[in-house]
């Protein structure tokens, strides 16, 4: 698959060149093969309606809209994102089925086995999005920083509760990861999703919440939820006087949540360069970030290829270490 160079150019000049990425209906394509296929396929491995599902579909009417490459979204839910990404690893490797992968990819395979390796079955494309996160507790509580947290939880071992999705969730593994590093011991409170443990938070029969920011935002702008650290790498915008848990003493940690993309292995590296390139240039568009930005989705600037790859296999390693460690359990 491979573009002519003038055209991949046009295409991939991002939002300034939008006007001349309109210019290039996908017939004018050459012999590649999303001429062929008619465009390209992103395998999405949650049901419809999800954040993931969310971004493929924003990412497609993009497309749509300048007449690029037409984008298919596929749906593939199931075993925790795995039947997705098997499907993913045995399509053709020429750029026409791409995989958007999230966090649970490098969680899964230490919980289950699965026909493919996550990090070599794949050749990754680029980082799309990244959602902040944060721990929360009810403004009742009488925490107001995280030190006031962990200082109670070491007092009263096992009595402090966190809640959050679960089990086997990012999340989790982000508070074993806390546990760890801060030399506490607190319960973990599984939910079957982000919402049901904010409720649970709001209605006092949890005593804090490692949630992403969007699924708060509107409780901690309303007083009845109180912000105490930002689990992400840097502080969020919207909360400019909350530390990260690294500023807070804990140097280099991070709980991110994030999606991107990859392609099956031995997609030319050619192919991977061009793909790169468009999908970088789309996150850019002003009007796919605001829309992104208003689900608690924040384009990530130039994490593809190999960066992407070495974030990925640093957290896998990372992530199975926790795992085995403290013995979790997808059910």
């Amino acid at each position: 698959m491979k573009l002519p160079r003038r055209q991949f150019l046009r295409l991939a000049a991002g939002a300034a060149a939008l006007p001349i990425i309109s210019a290039i209906p996908i017939a004018q394509m050459g012999h590649s093969a999303w001429a062929q296929t008619q465009g390209i396929k992103i395998i999405v491995p949650f049901a419809a309606g999800g954040a993931a599902d969310f971004l493929a579909r924003v990412v497609a009417e993009q497309f749509a809209r300048v007449r690029g490459p037409t984008i298919i979204v596929e749906n593939r839910p199931g075993a925790g994102s795995a039947i997705g990404a098997e499907a993913a690893s045995r399509a053709a490797p020429d750029g026409s089925t791409l995989l958007l992968n999230t966090k649970e990819s490098i969680i899964i395979p230490h919980l289950r086995k699965v026909s493919y390796d996550p990090l070599t079955s794949f050749a990754s494309i680029c980082l799309l999005v990244s959602s902040p996160t944060v721990i929360s507790v009810n403004t009742a509580s009488p925490y107001r920083t995280l030190a006031d947290l962990l200082d109670a939880a070491r007092a009263k071992p096992a009595e402090l509760t966190l809640a959050s999705s679960g089990p086997a969730s990012p999340f989790q593994i982000g508070f074993e990861m806390l546990k760890r590093v801060a030399n506490v011991d607190m319960t973990f409170v599984p939910y079957p999703g982000v919402a049901p443990a904010v409720n649970a938070l709001l209605g006092g029969h949890v005593i804090s919440a490692l949630t992403t920011y969007s699924s708060v935002a509107e409780q901690l702008k309303a007083g009845k939820l109180r912000a105490l650290a930002t689990a992400s790498r840097t502080r969020i915008e919207a909360l400019p006087n909350v530390p990260t848990i690294a500023e807070s003493g804990y140097k280099d940690f991070e709980v991110d949540i994030w999606d991107g993309l990859v392609a099956p292995a031995k997609t030319p590296k050619e192919t991977i360069s061009q793909l790169s390139g468009l999908f970088a240039a789309v996150m850019q568009v002003p009007d796919v970030k605001a829309k992104l930005v208003a689900q608690g989705l924040y384009p990530v600037d130039s994490m593809c290829g190999t960066e992407f790859d070495a974030l990925m296999r640093k957290q896998y390693d990372e992530y199975g270490r926790v795992i085995r460690e403290a013995n979790i359990k997808s059910e």
